[in-house]
């Protein structure tokens, strides 16, 4: 043993770590809690334990050595019910401690000092009942050892229990709370485009009239021009002043102008839409491929950021889907490889991503989202779609987008969301629904 062998009673030194302050984490070890040491060579007499157990009523055994070497552990427990036995005193007070030892051995649970607290409590429960309240060896260093009581272990553990529970009760509120406001900033934009959706087509749709009505009106001026022979030098004047020959050449391009960003707003207020209805009902037949467009039409001004979109779209038939969930969970992907790409603002490499879509054996469907970002480290790759788990700094992230996006693909329709990595490689997320 590296720690000194009790030569007397009085010099013993019965030491316990005053570590454990109520302030322990879900990582704790047994590093963390009191430990005891109190080693006794086997050659004493029986009395030294009892003066050792009189010194300090907390101990729960002493640990044994014969020449430095461990030998076992005598608890407090089964040593005072040998000794209180008939003719225990006589036998066991001044004989030395082997004897006694060889009477009340039993299997003693040896633990390292790194290990978790819930896992050795775990081990300790699981011993035979006879064995429950024994006292627990952990091991500090090679051949160097301590022991640790069953009951502080236990009070650890429930400590460790209820603050698990109170970080699971504020991830559901976190998760809720997000949940909620997911759900009212979709009953807001869903108020919003349907309000500005009317005015949106009828714009859309009378742009299409006034260029009829122009070119009529074009036609006839010109049908008036033919059929005049006489100059009009006031109409000359007129058409000088409103430099009729531009307005008949820019009107055009300014009304067709028109035309597209009325057709483009009436997309956009379509798959404002169309993402804000989350779908908590029955499911319904979608083209995933307008849920990938209408995602990137929404985050068009990111992507003007130097991003470049490569669209490699399989041929899909419609998905019975909550398509609004799905446009939540492609939002968040693109979203994410989009901040990925940041990283390659000073790099000679185009920031990339690619929407990939294929049927597999007739049964699922995939889409896969991959960026050429610096790729997502090994270390971190497990715990991506955990609660709260974030890289991003402080005030950029929640933690709950993947881990939302998760339990949609999973739990809602009943597919897979799995990460593919290579640290400095790009990274890709791909989506399997069945298609029954």
């Amino acid at each position: 043993m590296a720690a000194p062998l009790l030569s007397s009673i009085e010099s013993s030194s019965l030491i316990r770590s005053d570590s454990f302050k109520s302030n322990l984490s879900l990582d704790s070890t047994l590093a963390e809690l009191s430990l005891h040491d109190c080693q006794i060579d086997v050659s004493r007499p029986g009395r030294d334990v009892v003066k050792l157990f009189d010194l300090d009523s907390l101990l729960p055994g002493v640990i044994l050595v014969d020449r430095g070497h461990l030998v076992g552990v005598v608890s407090r427990r089964r040593f005072l019910e040998h000794m209180s036995r008939p003719y225990g005193v006589e036998l066991f007070s001044r004989r030395p401690i082997a004897s006694l030892y060889s009477f009340a051995h039993t299997e003693v649970l040896c633990c390292q000092r790194e290990t978790l607290i819930v896992m050795a409590a775990r081990r300790s429960l699981q011993r035979p009942p006879e064995l429950l309240y024994e006292p627990i060896l952990v091991e500090i260093e090679p051949n160097e050892y301590r022991l640790l009581d069953v009951h502080q272990l236990l009070v650890a553990q429930s400590e460790i229990h209820q603050l698990t529970t109170q970080l699971l009760n504020e991830q559901t509120k976190a998760q809720m709370m997000q949940t909620e406001k997911m759900s009212s900033l979709g009953r807001m934009v869903a108020g919003v485009a349907h309000e500005i959706r009317n005015p949106v087509n009828c714009i859309n749709g009378n742009v299409g009239f006034l260029i009829n009505y122009f070119e009529d009106l074009m036609e006839l001026t010109n049908a008036y021009e033919r059929s005049s022979d006489i100059e009009n030098e006031e109409i000359e004047t007129l058409k000088a002043d409103l430099e009729f020959d531009f307005l008949k050449q820019d009107l055009p391009k300014i009304l067709d102008t028109m035309k597209v960003s009325a057709e483009r707003l009436t997309q956009i207020v379509s798959s404002l839409y169309s993402f804000s209805h989350v779908g908590h009902g029955s499911r319904k037949l979608a083209n995933l491929h307008d849920c990938l467009d209408s995602t990137l039409l929404i985050l068009s001004n990111r992507l003007k950021k130097g991003v470049e979109v490569v669209k490699q779209y399989g041929d899909l038939p419609l998905v019975k889907c909550y398509s609004g969930q799905l446009s939540q969970v492609f939002m968040n992907l693109v979203g994410n490889a989009i901040d990925a790409l940041e990283s390659l603002e000073n790099s000679t490499e185009t920031p990339r991503i690619t929407l990939t879509t294929e049927i597999v054996d007739d049964e699922r469907a995939i889409v896969r989202i991959t960026d050429n970002g610096p790729g997502i480290p090994e270390a971190i790759q497990q715990r991506i779609f955990d609660n709260f788990f974030t890289t991003k700094p402080p005030g950029k992230g929640t933690g709950l987008g993947l881990a939302i996006a998760y339990q949609i693909i999973t739990e809602n329709h009943g597919g897979e969301l799995k990460l593919s990595s290579k640290f400095g490689d790009g990274a890709t997320f791909e989506i399997r629904l069945p298609l029954q």
